[in-house]
């Protein structure tokens, strides 16, 4: 799908990281729990559900799914996959690795079946629960499934993450972390920064070294270890990619560098003076464009941010900490990161709100997504 092999590699043991992680950790989490009733003795244990369907895409092809596979079956869950066409060898690999690694077979399966056969999967009374990492239209049309047949669904949805650069900021710093917030993966993730919302002190210097930094990129062949930015995964991704940048030209935004596509190949692209009703600001972007956005103050980057109808997080840059605690109230993300690009990390929930899903997965919330939260009571 085109991801740069470093950035391949670097997936593949984040992957470990997680598993790790949950054989480290999974019976703490799981322990009966007791509580003070009128009972002689009471407690909440957590037990597995059975087997869990999972939906995932294509642009972390083995991350998304060892982040829901580990706690799923440290819980005792057993799984199905059903991953994106365009990466069914992932899919086999991990079937083939989880085999290898002395898991039983059937444990989890791998299926592979179109989109429209998810719903024989589902309305199955083997599959208990289902988690989809995807669209917004992929994730409506499994919830919609899954409540027609009672099944309890996690969601994790696109992102138009906002990157907040306030007055105080260390300049240099907010422009090299921009960079990678934005270009990671070739721009192809839900959880990269999209707008970046600059105070107007800033706002000139700040284009100037970010136009700079995206320029010195290193475009080219994904096998090549020095590549930055490889393609997009697919032809029609560029077009739709392109056609909202040229939407935003159209409309008054600035194009300070790339706007050129390549088939599959997307320029890194910088757009200054984005608005509201842009289709950069008011959509998700899946590439490497980045739409820079001008704020008077921080409450009207606050409001920026705001406007969007997704949910997973964002990032402010400053110099005072303690404000950016305080502000951090103000954000219906479901994260906020303070001078880090917002990031999954095995010991933190992950996950969103708003059109960008619900549920968490990873650190012990992930874990309990999927278990039967059964009480015990003994007279």
């Amino acid at each position: 799908m085109g991801k740069p092999i470093a950035e391949a590699e670097a997936e593949v043991l984040k992957c470990a990281t997680v598993c790790r992680y949950y054989a480290e950790h999974a019976e703490d989490f799981l322990r009966s729990t007791e509580i003070i009733s009128d009972a002689q003795r009471s407690s909440v244990r957590f037990d597995a559900l059975g087997t869990i369907l999972a939906v995932m895409p294509w642009n972390f092809p083995f991350w998304q799914v060892f982040r829901f596979l580990a706690p799923a079956l440290a819980a005792g869950n057993t799984a199905v996959l059903k991953h994106a066409s365009n990466v069914l060898g992932c899919g086999e690999a991990i079937r083939n690795l989880m085999l290898e690694a002395g898991c039983p077979p059937g444990v989890f399966q791998h299926l592979i079946i179109d989109y429209q056969q998810v719903e024989t999967v589902l309305q199955s009374s083997y599959i208990k629960a289902a988690t989809l990492t995807g669209s917004e239209k992929a994730g409506a049309a499994v919830a919609s499934l899954a409540g027609k047949y009672l099944k309890k669904t996690v969601l994790e949805l696109g992102g138009s993450n906002a990157f907040i650069v306030l007055d105080d900021a260390n300049l240099d710093e907010a422009v090299s972390l921009g960079v990678r917030a934005r270009m990671l993966n070739g721009g192809q993730s839900c959880i990269a920064a999209k707008r970046f919302i600059i105070t107007a002190p800033l706002y000139d210097a700040f284009i100037e070294r970010f136009e700079d930094a995206v320029r010195k990129l290193a475009v080219g062949n994904p096998l090549d270890s020095s590549t930055q930015i490889g393609p997009l995964a697919r032809k029609d991704l560029a077009d739709s990619l392109h056609q909202q940048v040229q939407d935003a030209i159209d409309k008054g935004a600035r194009l300070l560098c790339g706007g050129r596509q390549n088939d599959c190949f997307y320029q890194p692209s910088v757009l200054a003076d984005v608005v509201p009703g842009m289709r950069v600001f008011d959509e998700e972007t899946f590439g490497p464009v980045a739409a820079i956005v001008k704020a008077s103050n921080v409450d009207e980057a606050i409001r920026l941010s705001e406007l969007s109808n997704y949910g997973l997080g964002v990032t402010i840059c400053t110099s005072d900490i303690e404000r950016a605690d305080i502000l951090a109230e103000s954000f219906s993300d479901g994260a906020v990161f303070i001078n880090e690009l917002v990031k999954s990390d095995p010991r933190l929930p992950f996950g969103g709100t708003k059109l960008s899903g619900y549920g968490r997965e990873l650190s012990r919330d992930g874990i309990m997504e999927f278990v039967n939260r059964k009480v015990v009571y003994v007279a």
